[in-house]
């Protein structure tokens, strides 16, 4: 959507809030077009609520109302729209450099947290960097590249902060050894059928710079494991 029909949207959300302040009785929904528009009410809301952390509603309507009387407008629309566009791109710069500092930050915690975490009883030091403990022994096969396991695991990162588990879900996981992250696919290759094990995952044997967007892993994080496996299924 073009950046000044977003804004004409956006307008047309406002005003109506706007009325609706002044004593402007609410409206049921009786039509479909009622629905559709509430709808699009709901949608452009979301859009201005996650594209502003601030915004001065009484300028934004001046100029809907200038624009709408044709009287008093102070920025032709040339104007207005390169003014919106370098707004956006000089926030889309600044989110940028916030998350390539954040991805700094993540992976110095990580390589203070794993040199820490080193020295401590049982943790044992893989050539890769992978770190675990065990937990519990297992007295089964040890599953190769070509197994599929079924698992459970409670994953966390480094601040505790838990971002998947199969235990908290009741359910167990199944998968390839090499469908998962190298720091699982080498850590699982390490176990004996039955036996319980906590790794301590580098972001580069993770998800490194580009985990799932949207979720609680971000770039370079280092991440912690306690996996338990049951049993090689093929």
């Amino acid at each position: 959507m073009k950046i000044m029909k977003f804004l004409s949207l956006v307008t047309m959300v406002l005003l109506i809030v706007s009325c609706d302040k002044k004593g402007v009785a609410k409206k049921e929904l009786k039509t479909e077009l009622d629905s559709v528009s509430y709808a699009i009410g709901m949608d452009v809301a979301k859009n201005v609520k996650t594209s502003f952390d601030e915004f001065d509603n009484d300028l934004f309507m001046q100029g809907f109302v200038n624009v709408s009387d044709s009287t008093d407008i102070i920025l032709d629309e040339t104007k207005a729209q390169a003014v919106v566009r370098a707004y956006f791109q000089k926030k889309q710069k600044e989110l940028a450099e916030k998350a390539k500092e954040d991805a700094e930050k993540a992976k110095e915690a990580g390589i203070k947290y794993l040199a820490d975490n080193k020295s401590k009883e049982g943790v044992k030091t893989t050539e890769s960097g992978l770190q675990y403990i065990v937990l519990k022994a297992g007295t089964g096969a040890k599953p190769t590249t070509e197994s599929k396991v079924k698992v459970h695991y409670h994953g966390t990162l480094i601040d505790g902060t838990v971002f998947d588990s199969s235990v908290d879900r009741g359910e167990p996981a199944e998968f390839g050894v090499t469908q998962v992250i190298k720091g699982w696919t080498e850590g699982l290759q390490l176990m004996s059928t039955g036996a319980k094990y906590k790794f301590f995952i580098p972001s580069d044997l993770a998800y490194g710079a580009n985990p799932r967007p949207g979720g609680a892993i971000k770039p370079n994080s280092t991440l912690i494991f306690d996996v338990e496996l049951l049993e090689i299924v093929e």
